[in-house]
């Protein structure tokens, strides 16, 4: 559990602050594949910033994320090398069939955060980064995980995670480690975002991709 009171780290308050200041709308700028921070292992979050610079830090990452328009945003892809990440997606009546198995997952902060596969099981789907813009590629991720975090009270918890929302927590607390989604995706099977659209969106298990531009699939 992080304090909430621990020491301000002033210069870094500051510099946030500044960067919050100069937002255009209050959307930050999210850095791209080949920006260092994103290469790096984050900081543990213990109370470097302010309680008002924080809160308004997730507010604006909240923004960001969802004006992007994405389903997490880690702290090292505004730039910054502290371990806490936003989290939230929406599903509806059409997604009950979704073979991703999306689920109600609403706005988290997760500070901190780790976790650990739940079995053997694993899915491979295709996936994206706002920090890889343009791109996505198919990625084997664990099925169900116990997802572990503080949020942004300090509190702590402890969660089960299945399905799309246990891939978007692995995505985006792989981030705080330094690891992109790319690292360990099938790179073969990369593709643009508007050729993902018309190839391959009508069956999201990509086994039409796989066989189309030459991959293997593990059997799901």
């Amino acid at each position: 559990m992080f304090k909430k009171n621990g020491k301000v780290d002033m210069e870094l308050n500051r510099d946030v602050e500044r960067l919050l200041h100069g937002c255009k709308d209050g959307i930050l700028p999210i850095v791209q594949a080949g920006e260092p921070v994103l290469r790096q292992q984050t900081a543990a979050y213990a109370g470097q910033l302010s309680g008002h610079t924080f809160k308004k830090l997730i507010e604006a990452m909240r923004k960001t994320m969802l004006a992007a328009p994405g389903v997490g945003l880690a702290a090292t892809q505004i730039g910054l090398g502290l371990a806490f990440a936003v989290l939230e997606d929406h599903a509806d009546e059409d997604d009950m069939d979704d073979p991703r198995e999306f689920a109600e997952f609403p706005f988290h902060v997760i500070v901190n955060p780790s976790y650990e596969p739940v079995g053997d099981e694993t899915r491979e789907f295709y996936e994206g980064c706002l920090s890889v813009e343009g791109y996505q590629a198919v990625r084997r991720r664990w099925l169900d995980i116990v997802a572990r975090w503080d949020d942004e009270d300090g509190k702590h918890h402890e969660e089960r995670l299945h399905g799309w929302p246990a891939r978007i927590f692995q995505h985006e607390t792989d981030h705080l480690s330094g690891e992109l989604y790319i690292d360990k995706a099938i790179i073969r099977s990369l593709t643009c975002d508007d050729l993902l659209v018309d190839y391959w969106s009508e069956n999201p298990v990509p086994t039409e991709a796989a066989e189309e531009l030459g991959f293997e699939l593990k059997e799901q």
